[in-house]
C-alpha cells in the first residue's frame, strides 16, 4: 500500500485496558507510526476511555481497533460504558448498512472487545476457561480463511500471543453465516483434552473482524517487557521458568509473533483504505 497523496486517513483507538499498564495501546499506537511511514500516508489518530470515561468515537473516522483489557467481559453486562460500547456499534452497523454511505467504516476487535462483540452479535457463548491461557500459542486457520485479506500471507498454523481467563465457543453457525460472517480461526488442538477448541477469529461481516489473541503484540518490546525484573518474576512464579524461557524463544523466531505483527493488522490497514474508493 502506497497512497502518495494528501489524504487524510482518520483511525479511532478505543482503549478498554481501564487504567491498567499494558502493552497493548504502545503497541497499536507503533503500528500506526509504522504503517503511516511505510505507505506514506497521512494518517492520525485519537484515543477514547471506554471503561472509566465512557468515550466512544463519532462516525467521522474511516477506521476503528477497539483493544484488549483487563477483567470479566461477563460483569461487565448491563453497565453504563458497556451499554455505550454496544450502542456504538451499532451506530457503526447502521451507517455501513445505509445505501446513503458508499464508503464503509472498518472495525477491528481484539481480545477483551471481541468477546464483547461476540456477546453483542449473540452468535457465541463467552466463559471463562478452566485455566488462564497465556503464552504463545499456534493458532489454526480455518479453511474460509483462505479468501481472508486480513490473514493474507499467514502460515498454518501462525503464532500469537495469548493472554485470557475466558474464551468464546459454542459458535452459532447458521446465525454467523445469515449475518454475512465467517469463523475464521480456532486454537491449537488438543486431544488429550476433552474440550471444545475456543474461536480465534471472525469476520462479523464485510466491515467488522476481530481476533481473541494479540496480533498487535510487537516482539522487541514485548521481549524487553518479559525480560524485566518484575515480569520476569511474575510469569516464573505463576507459571514456571520453562514457560517464560519459550515465550522469549518464541519471540524472537522471524516466523512467529514478528510474522503475525507484520501481517495482521497491516493487511487490516491495507484492505481498509484500499476501500475508502466509494463502490
Amino acid at each position: 500500500m502506497n497512497q502518495t497523496d494528501n489524504t487524510l486517513v482518520r483511525v479511532a483507538i478505543l482503549d478498554l485496558y481501564e487504567g491498567v499498564a499494558n502493552q497493548g495501546m504502545r503497541c497499536l499506537r507503533e503500528i500506526l507510526n509504522q504503517y503511516a511511514d511505510a505507505a506514506n500516508l497521512n494518517l492520525e489518530w485519537d484515543e477514547f476511555e471506554v471503561r472509566r470515561e465512557e468515550q466512544l468515537p463519532d462516525l467521522t473516522y474511516d477506521i476503528y481497533i477497539s483493544s484488549g483489557g483487563p477483567g470479566s467481559p461477563l460483569e461487565s453486562k448491563g453497565s453504563s460504558w458497556e451499554n455505550k460500547f454496544f450502542n456504538w456499534i451499532k451506530d457503526v452497523e447502521t451507517y455501513n448498512t445505509s445505501n446513503n454511505n458508499s464508503v464503509k467504516k472498518k472495525v477491528f476487535f481484539i481480545c477483551h472487545s471481541f468477546q464483547l462483540a461476540c456477546s453483542y452479535f449473540e452468535i457465541a457463548k463467552v466463559c471463562k476457561r478452566k485455566s488462564t491461557a497465556f503464552g504463545i500459542f499456534p493458532v489454526h486457520l480455518m479453511h474460509n480463511a483462505q479468501d481472508e485479506p486480513v490473514f493474507g500471507g499467514m502460515n498454518n498454523p501462525f503464532y500469537s500471543v495469548d493472554s485470557r481467563d475466558y474464551q468464546v465457543v459454542e459458535p452459532n453457525h447458521a446465525l454467523i453465516q445469515k449475518m454475512g460472517g465467517t469463523i475464521l480461526a480456532i486454537e491449537k488442538e488438543r486431544p488429550h483434552v476433552p474440550l471444545e477448541r475456543a474461536v480465534m477469529a471472525i469476520r462479523f461481516n464485510e466491515n467488522m473482524i476481530g481476533t481473541q489473541f494479540h496480533p498487535e503484540a510487537d516482539a522487541v518490546g514485548m521481549t524487553m517487557y518479559l525480560q524485566t525484573e518484575e515480569k520476569k518474576k511474575t510469569v516464573i512464579d505463576n507459571y514456571g521458568f520453562a514457560k517464560w524461557e519459550s515465550m522469549i524463544d518464541h519471540l524472537n523466531d522471524p516466523d512467529k509473533i514478528m510474522w503475525t505483527y507484520s501481517h495482521i493488522l497491516p493487511n487490516f490497514l491495507n484492505e481498509s483504505i484500499e476501500n475508502f474508493q466509494p463502490a
